[in-house]
């Protein structure tokens, strides 16, 4: 299991805090013991920070059957809890979308949507030039969840049995995609663009339709 590293001694609350609810929006439900061993801080002090951040609603717990000895406490973070990370002025945007709607309809907001896209390809093309990553598909997805990540959707690339997914642990952007969803399907047709030809992109899990992160499974075209 991979380990993140505290920089500070257990009695840095507020550091262990953020790195706990850290560690749950990028790898999903934990015990607290796995915690304790992710972030090398005592069980116990966990478990302390945990009932603390639960007190205040920012996360919970489901119990667990095993097959043997008592249930666990896999913890999770809470719906409440989307507000700690980066939501891209999200009142702003919401309000300058309704305005669209509202004095251009809906085809005025599909312009906007296939407008924003185009951009967007045109400036992930660009930066992978200038990243000087080659034409490998491969290399292509690891940039893009590079800057991904950098854009506040907690990026990353998962290799696993059934190939490659690109998946983003946090949307910066929910408020936005509930109000218009053509945002969330114009997401894989820029990564469709950008990736290429060679491969095929879906969506095979979605924060909207409340899986805890988004997932888009790249496949090499037979």
């Amino acid at each position: 299991m991979e380990t993140v590293r505290s920089n500070v001694e257990e009695t840095g609350k507020p550091k262990v805090r953020e790195q706990i609810l850290h560690v749950l929006k990028m790898r999903g439900a934990q015990t607290a013991t796995a915690l304790a061993e992710q972030l090398q801080v005592s069980p116990m002090a966990i478990r302390q920070h945990l009932q603390s951040l639960k007190a205040e609603a920012w996360v919970t717990y489901q119990e667990e059957k095993r097959s043997m000895g008592r249930p666990v406490k896999l913890w999770q973070l809470t719906e409440h809890s989307v507000s700690r990370f980066p939501d891209s002025h999200a009142d702003l945007i919401l309000e300058v979308l309704r305005g669209v709607e509202t004095i251009f309809g809906t085809e005025g907001m599909e312009k906007l949507v296939t407008e924003r896209s185009r951009r967007q390809i045109q400036t992930y093309r660009t930066k992978l030039v200038e990243m000087g990553v080659d034409e490998t598909w491969q290399q292509r997805i690891k940039a893009i969840a590079h800057l991904r990540n950098q854009e506040g959707y907690m990026a990353e690339v998962v290799e696993d049995a059934d190939g490659w997914l690109l998946v983003e642990n946090h949307c910066p952007i929910c408020a936005a995609a509930q109000t218009c969803a053509g945002l969330c399907h114009a997401e894989l047709d820029v990564f469709q663009a950008v990736l290429g030809s060679t491969v095929t992109v879906e969506r095979v899990e979605h924060i909207l339709k409340g899986d805890r992160r988004c997932a888009y499974r790249v496949r090499e075209r037979e």
